[in-house]
């Protein structure tokens, strides 16, 4: 079954995308009746009641709840697709950063195809890919001359880009 944010506007969705998460950290949920998403700016219904909130919510309080047990069985020597699972690490970067001895994160090599649009590289944005977002692949934008700088127009941060890719930024603890 085709899997959803992965290059593909249609199929199913998998949650949580996370495979791991850390201290203090949230996880995606569910995306449920009552909220109003954030990026398309509109409700997302469960099929099967009208389009409101109070048959929405009654309709969920209908349904069958499923026991732990249950869903152990369902899942037993199910895998996910390839295309679905996420790297966890990220590969070594290439370069050494100036002055500093470390490695620097390079975008070119996390991205797809690109194109090149005036002073810029255009391709599709990770973050934007993974909500399945981004259909026409022109969201992220990469200086040619300064790879370290891109930006997606749809408002995705370089956290959620450096996530979507595997390589999130790290944050310094402070001793």
């Amino acid at each position: 079954m085709p899997v959803k944010g992965n290059g593909l506007a249609e199929g199913i969705e998998i949650f949580p995308k996370h495979d791991e998460l850390g201290p203090g950290e949230f996880g995606n949920a569910i995306r449920g009746p009552l909220g109003i998403h954030r990026g398309a700016s509109r409700r997302y219904w469960f099929y099967g009641a009208e389009y409101d909130p109070e048959r929405q919510m009654a309709y969920l309080k209908q349904l069958r709840k499923v026991s732990e047990e249950e869903m152990r069985r369902f899942i037993a020597g199910k895998t996910l697709p390839a295309e679905a699972v996420r790297r966890t690490l990220c590969p070594e970067p290439a370069g050494p950063r100036a002055n500093s001895g470390r490695s620097e994160f390079r975008i070119l090599e996390h991205v797809g195809k690109v194109r090149k649009v005036g002073r810029n590289y255009v391709t599709r944005c990770p973050s934007c890919a993974e909500a399945g977002h981004d259909r026409s692949g022109d969201n992220l934008a990469i200086r040619i001359d300064d790879p370290r700088f891109y930006k997606c127009w749809a408002g995705c941060t370089k956290e959620m880009i450096r996530e979507a890719v595997g390589c999130p930024i790290r944050v310094r603890q402070e001793v």
